[in-house]
C-alpha cells in the first residue's frame, strides 16, 4: 500500500496517497534500510538514472556521538527530466537533483520516501511543464515500488 507523510501542525502524519496535499510519498518496505537503497540504486541505474550520492545519516550521527535509528539518503536524477524545470523556474535546482530517504521507524519498520512531484511543482510555481512532472511522477513511483517489492 502507498502513503504519503503530510504535514499538519508541525507533525507528520502518515495518510493514504489519495488525500490531496501531498508533500511526500512513503512506501513500506520489507528491507533494511541498506538493502533498501541498494535495491532501489540498482533499480535506477538498470535505467539510466545518475547517482550522485548516498548520504548515511545514521553513520554521521555517531560521529559526533549521538544515536540515529537506521537512516539513509540517496541522491539521483536525470538531466532529461530535471533540465527542462530548471528552464521554467531556475529555483527548483534547490530540490534537484531528487533525493529518497530510506529509515527505520520507531516500531522498527522500515521506510521509502521522497518529496512527491506535485509538491515541487506547487513549491516553486512550475507551469507549463506538466507532461515532465506527469512522467517524473510515474517514475518514481515505478522506481520505489521495484525497490520496495518482496520477493
Amino acid at each position: 500500500m502507498r502513503y504519503v507523510l503530510m504535514l499538519t501542525l508541525s507533525l507528520f502524519v502518515i495518510a493514504p496517497a489519495a488525500h490531496a496535499g501531498e508533500l511526500m510519498v512513503v512506501k513500506q518496505s520489507p528491507y533494511t534500510v541498506a538493502k533498501t537503497l541498494d535495491r532501489l540504486t540498482a533499480v535506477m541505474q538498470k535505467k539510466g538514472i545518475t547517482i550522485f550520492a548516498r548520504v548515511n545519516h545514521t553513520a554521521g550521527a555517531q560521529n559526533v556521538g549521538l544515536q540515529l535509528k537506521p537512516t539513509e539518503l540517496l541522491i539521483f536524477g536525470n538531466p532529461k527530466l530535471g533540465t527542462p524545470l530548471m528552464q521554467a523556474k531556475r529555483e527548483i535546482g534547490v530540490d534537484l537533483p531528487l533525493k529518497a530517504l530510506a529509515w527505520q521507524g520507531d516500531a522498527g519498520k522500515v521506510w521509502l520516501g521522497y518529496t512527491a512531484p506535485d509538491a515541487l511543482k506547487a513549491r516553486h510555481g512550475v507551469d507549463g511543464r506538466d507532461g515532465v512532472f506527469k512522467k517524473m511522477t510515474g517514475a518514481l513511483d515505478k522506481l520505489t515500488s521495484a525497490a520496495v517489492k518482496a520477493e
